[in-house]
């Protein structure tokens, strides 16, 4: 019997695939019937790419990796409707982005759709979307509006992780809060356990399983650990990965350095830490998602 091959899902909401900034000032600013107006008098207008998209546009590459069958799948989940979400779907077809299913819930949050779909990770601009979705177990990200950056070129897709709080739980960032680096390294020594799951644990394990399909020597997908752990600490997350079986390609221990540069030498096509503070430093050189979770989100 052939095992169950793997499928890898991805919701993303309008704003985070493409930039909306404008239209969005307009709902703000002057309310929904000028925000639908607005929309309908532009659905011919393409939309100019959001953060997200370089993103998309390579996870549905991987597709070209298998002759078999649709291993990876975005879902397009949206607080529009489908009246002003035309102008969205238009843009896809124009960028030639092979997202056929969508949701446009008329205003209300799609996170409720995210269990439904199956969805891995799911990335949206929406605060309360983000935390809903974590909420309910799946890996979510608010995408932070960047600086001006053109678009990747190349075909490898590189997603760079924080560990506490993000792969790993936040259990350590507690200890660290409450009782300080002391405290905080002594327990690293001494602790024997693997650390316990943050909310990317099981996307980065869906992703290892496209990974692990392909060919190492060719493999378009590369990850990175970006974490602000240093030796000794350095020791109990490499030990929680191997119990796991995860893979990490590339691991940084930065001893609370800067991560900007070091992203930027990754060419992380997108950087995932629960940090704002690290999230804004990293979105001057390459896309951020804010994960919003653990002690410092509280």
């Amino acid at each position: 019997m052939q095992p169950e091959r793997s499928k890898l899902t991805i919701g993303i909401s309008s704003r985070a695939l493409f930039n909306l900034n404008n239209s969005h000032e307009i709902f703000i600013n002057e309310g929904v019937d000028a925000y639908k107006n607005y929309q309908i008098k532009n659905e011919n207008k393409i939309l100019e790419p959001g953060d997200g998209f370089s993103l998309v546009k390579k996870i549905l590459n991987l597709n070209s990796y298998f002759s078999d069958d649709q291993r990876v799948e975005v879902v397009l989940l949206s607080r529009n409707t489908a009246d002003t979400g035309l102008r969205v779907f238009n843009s896809i077809e124009e960028y030639g982005l092979n997202i056929s299913r969508a949701v446009f819930c008329g205003g209300e949050s799609p996170y409720k759709y995210v269990e439904a779909f199956e969805v891995d990770l799911f990335l949206s601009a929406s605060t309360e979307d983000v935390k809903r979705a974590i909420e309910n177990g799946v890996a979510a990200a608010k995408i932070l509006s960047s600086k001006s950056r053109p678009l990747s070129k190349d075909k490898e897709l590189r997603i760079a992780f924080d560990g506490d709080s993000v792969i790993f739980s936040d259990e350590a960032e507690k200890l660290f809060e409450e009782k300080g680096l002391k405290a905080f390294l002594e327990n690293e020594k001494q602790s024997r356990s693997p650390l316990k799951a943050g909310p990317f644990k099981l996307f980065l394990v869906e992703l290892n399983k496209i990974q692990s399909e392909l060919d190492p020597d060719d493999c378009p997908i590369r990850t990175a650990l970006v974490t602000a752990r240093s030796a000794p600490s350095h020791k109990r997350v490499i030990e929680t990965l191997r119990d796991w079986g995860v893979r990490i390609d590339e691991s940084l221990f930065l001893g609370g350095m800067d991560k900007g540069e070091f992203l930027s030498s990754f060419n992380a096509d997108i950087f995932f830490d629960d940090q704002h503070k690290n999230i804004e430093e990293a979105s001057d050189k390459v896309a951020a998602g804010h994960v919003l979770y653990g002690v410092k989100n509280k």
